[in-house]
């Protein structure tokens, strides 16, 4: 790449817009987390949806504002100069994943070999 490219202006990092359109993807992403939050206080709070699947519509909405903000705060879309961000992210999600249901095994084999309490308290004496 020359100098003279480098200085032209027409080039952009990914996920940066040069129209000033900025501020409207924000106040719009902003606008929709604050319905996503109060929509998830009222599922909780309300008598109007069946009780049992209240958890399932709070997963539903924290997953959409997941969305909100991957689309609106960091930008990531399914763009081809985004693979490099989707990528990150995804690797990101399976390494979280792995620990937390690694966790949650390892837990849960621990609980069912553990040694009950009163044969603990007798080994003790």
């Amino acid at each position: 790449m020359s100098a003279n490219e480098a200085t032209n202006g027409d080039d952009k990092a990914p996920g940066v817009e040069r129209d000033g359109g900025d501020w409207r993807r924000y106040l719009i992403g902003f606008v929709l987390a604050v319905l996503l939050t109060l929509s998830s206080f009222w599922a909780a709070q309300t008598h109007m949806v069946w009780a049992p699947s209240v958890p399932v519509l709070l997963g539903v909405l924290a997953i959409a504002q997941m969305g909100v903000h991957l689309v609106f705060f960091f930008h990531i879309s399914s763009a081809p100069d985004q693979t490099n961000n989707f990528l990150a992210l995804a690797f990101g999600l399976l390494v979280v994943g792995l620990v937390v249901f690694g966790s949650l095994w390892i837990m849960t084999n621990l609980n069912a070999n553990m040694m009950p309490m009163g044969r603990l308290m007798q080994m003790q004496r």
